[in-house]
This record gives C-alpha cells, sequence and structure tokens, in this order.
C-alpha cells in the first residue's frame, strides 16, 4: 500500500502550547457498566461523564516527525471507544500539550496539566530527557503516570516513583536482543556505536555491551540532539573501519547518520532500534533532509536492508487482527495520517491505557489505577508479556528481529524475551499473541 510522507521542520520553533481535547462521542453501548453503581466524580479529572487525562509531547522540534503522530492517534482509538460506550459510560477527553522535546518547557506544560486543568493521569509523556524533568514531580504529587513514551531503564522504580509505569520495551533489553543478533550474525566485524547522549543511548549500550564482545567494538560516538551536525561522528566511525553501525537514535538521527554516510562514502550496515527505524517516518526524512541538501533520493530505497526490531505486530502482516482493527480505526478517525509505526503505537498504547481504566473499575481513584497496573495487565498487542507487578514497573519484555523491505518490517524470527540483568539469558517466546477482541475494545 502506498503511504504518503509527511515531514515536519527539524529546527527547534519557538515555545506554543498546542492543545487538543478530544469532544464525548455519541455512544453506541457496546462498552457497558458491570454494576449499577451511580458515576460519580471519585478523583480529580474524573466526572460523570469524562475521564480527563493529559499529556506533554513534541508537537514541533526536533523529535516531531514521526513522534507527533502519536498522540493524534491514542486520541483515535479514544474516539472508537468513546463512539462505542466509553469507560463504563464516560468519554475519555485527551489533552496535548507541546514541549517542543525540550525538557524546561516539559516541566511547564505538566505543572499547567495538574494545577490549571486538573487531569486525572499523565499518559504517554514523551521522551527521555523531557519526561525525566517531571516525574519527580508528579509522583510527589501522586499523579498517575502512565505508560511513558520512552524505554529509559528508569520508569521501573517502584520503591521510589511508585506511579510512574514504562510500556514499550526498555532500552537496556532491546540493547541486549540487538546486541544477541550482531554476536551470532556478525562475529568477527568491527562494531561501531552511535548513540544519543543521555539516558535513551546509555541504556541501549548497556545492552549491546551485555552481549557484543567488547573486543569487536572499535568506536563509539554519541550525539547531541540539538547538534544536527553528525560529520564527526560518521567521520570516526569510517576511521576506525566499523562495517557495522548501531545506532540508538531518534528518526531525524538515523537520517542524519544514513545521508552523512553516504556523503562520505561510508557503507556500513545499519541496526538500529526500533525507536529511529519506522520505515515510513525514516524514507520521508531521507528525502526531506536530502531535498534541503540539494539532492534527490529515493528514501525506501534508502532504508532497505536495515536491521531493527519490533515489539508490535508488523504493519506489513494484514493477516493479524491487531493490524486489521488498526487499520479500521485508522481509515475512520485518522485518514489524513500515513498508517505508520507511529500511528500503530499511539493505538496500541491507548488500548492498553483502556484495558488499565477498566480495571481500576468504575469510580476509580488515582491509587485504584495504579493497583489496576500493578495487578497486572493482560498481553493485548504486544508480542510479548507486560513485567507489571507492585515490584516491577517495565513494560514489553520482549521483540523480535526485523528487516526492513519495502517500506514495512518483515521478521526474521520468533519473539524473544529478556531481562535487564547483565547475565539474564535470551530466550524464546512461544506463546501465540491474543488475538483482537471483535469489539475492539478490551473487557474489563
Amino acid at each position: 500500500m502506498k503511504r504518503s510522507h509527511r515531514v515536519n521542520a527539524v529546527a527547534l520553533a519557538g515555545f506554543t502550547a498546542v492543545t487538543m481535547v478530544v469532544a464525548a462521542c455519541s455512544s453506541s453501548g457496546s462498552s457497558k457498566p458491570s454494576s449499577s453503581s451511580a458515576l460519580a466524580a471519585s478523583a480529580p479529572g474524573i466526572t460523570s461523564s469524562q475521564i480527563l487525562i493529559g499529556t506533554h509531547q513534541p508537537l514541533t522540534g526536533v523529535a516531531a516527525p514521526g513522534y507527533d503522530e502519536i498522540a493524534a492517534a491514542s486520541n483515535a482509538y479514544f474516539q472508537y471507544v468513546n463512539a462505542h460506550g466509553g469507560i463504563y459510560g464516560r468519554k475519555i477527553a485527551y489533552k496535548i500539550l507541546n514541549d517542543q522535546y525540550d525538557p524546561t518547557i516539559t516541566s511547564t506544560v505538566v505543572h499547567q496539566l495538574v494545577l490549571q486543568d486538573n487531569v486525572f493521569a499523565i499518559f504517554d509523556g514523551l521522551g527521555t530527557p523531557t519526561h525525566l524533568a517531571v516525574v519527580k514531580y508528579l509522583n510527589s504529587s501522586k499523579i498517575p503516570d502512565l505508560f511513558v513514551a520512552s524505554g529509559c531503564e528508569c520508569w521501573n522504580e517502584p520503591s521510589t516513583e511508585p506511579y510512574t509505569t514504562g510500556w514499550q520495551i526498555d532500552y537496556v533489553r532491546e540493547g541486549k536482543i540487538l546486541g544477541n543478533y550482531i554476536k551470532q550474525h556478525f562475529a568477527g566485524k568491527k562494531i561501531g556505536y552511535f548513540y544519543q547522549d543521555d539516558e535513551f543511548g546509555m541504556d541501549g549500550v548497556k545492552g549491546l555491551d551485555d552481549e557484543i564482545p567488547k573486543s569487536q567494538v572499535v568506536a563509539r560516538q554519541s550525539y547531541n540532539p540539538a547538534v544536527t551536525n553528525v560529520a564527526p561522528q560518521v567521520t570516526a566511525l569510517k576511521a576506525a573501519g566499523a562495517q557495522v553501525v548501531v545506532s540508538f537514535s531518534v528518526p531525524a538521527f538515523t537520517a542524519l547518520l544514513k545521508l552523512t554516510s553516504l556523503k562520505l562514502s561510508f557503507s556500513p550496515q545499519l541496526v538500529v532500534t526500533n525507536v529511529g527505524s519506522d520505515p515510513i517516518t525514516l524514507a520521508g526524512l531521507l528525502e526531506s533532509f536530502a531535498k534541503q541538501g540539494g539532492a534527490t533520493v529515493a528514501g525506501n530505497q534508502l532504508t532497505q536492508g536495515i536491521i531493527t526490531d519490533g515489539y508490535l505486530p508488523s504493519l506489513g502482516d494484514t493477516s493479524n487482527s491487531w493490524i486489521q482493527l488498526f487499520t479500521k480505526i485508522h481509515s475512520q478517525y485518522l485518514p489524513k495520517l500515513p498508517l505508520d509505526g507511529n500511528v500503530l503505537y499511539g493505538m496500541a498504547v491507548g488500548y492498553t491505557f483502556v484495558q488499565a481504566m477498566l480495571k481500576a473499575g468504575r469510580n476509580p481513584t488515582r491509587q485504584d489505577l495504579v493497583n489496576a497496573i500493578n495487578g497486572g495487565l493482560p498481553q493485548g498487542v504486544a508480542v510479548a508479556p507486560y513485567a507489571y507487578s507492585a515490584t516491577n514497573h517495565a513494560g514489553i519484555t520482549g521483540a523480535y528481529m526485523a528487516v526492513i523491505k519495502n517500506g514495512v518490517l518483515v521478521p526474521t524470527g520468533p519473539t524473544q524475551v529478556t531481562d535487564t540483568t547483565s547475565t539474564g539469558a535470551i530466550t524464546t517466546d512461544n506463546a501465540a499473541q491474543p488475538t483482537a477482541p471483535a469489539s475492539g475494545i478490551p473487557s474489563p
């Protein structure tokens, strides 16, 4: 299926607070209350008719390309739920504020969401450096801080930050799975690292180092997301003779790595974190950045053969029940955006939020919601189980290896699961992924 590319400018824009509140949609009544007790205003952000949640997202700035689709996709799933009865009859209202991937702005907008808008919870706040600016504030204020859009291991601190949970596979686990693949398939090759110089990149490197023999790693190059010139790093990787470059980068910097490598006549095998390898987003960025430099490239051709991983079903698997569900919702509620990995992410994490809210009960408190997650959630859209418990707030525990072919991820092996320890085994998860419910809405 041909999809259009939509790319935002990478240069940081001036601060603008962009908000969107989802209007309550008409109910067709498929998600019914489980008892006859009256709906009540049980917590801030909860009324008899509405659940108000909020988020911080990079709607502009260096991380906007692709990532600016995520909240809109969650919103699309919430509209679908609202149109089918909501959460025990309540509609989800989702307020989205732009933080430009700037931690200072993140702090400002999250304080607004909590103190002025009185949201029930912060949902899927995006970014490692950005969310670190607010995680202690949210926990001291006892605000549910759910399903952070980042795989930092730092979200799994239930003893000190009991209101925060991760969702996607954390970067240490992902690094181990990528590193294990490299160890098996590129034995004896010279390996170079390219990574963001914060917890995102460093967690990924930690996982890689757990699996890749140190003797093979010939270069370690980090980048600052505020500096778009990566020629020094790529020059160093080339000078070290790296035959494989593994990259923990956001999409814009994956594209810069690829284009700069071409300019320097450097053509290593790229192995890229799922975070920075959505094929449609990456192809669009490659074309846009090349055009800015006066060149014309075929983005899809440049993404061909990139090795990555996936923790959600591949969009190329049109027989998968979850892909069929989200394709239907996308066509109805979000047709102007491409159905890419970021849209899939947004809808999938939205589904998990609905799972948690239904489990929390008809008139939930904030603590009820946290307790519901601590009790464990069904696997749902993820290809591997969640780690959720009272003592573990990590999210998805595994992923499959894949290669980009013709604009989609093509799995190259089974789902593998592991932990975040240096000695934890990487094992195959043979359990079948659950199918999507016929209604498209989880059961209470």
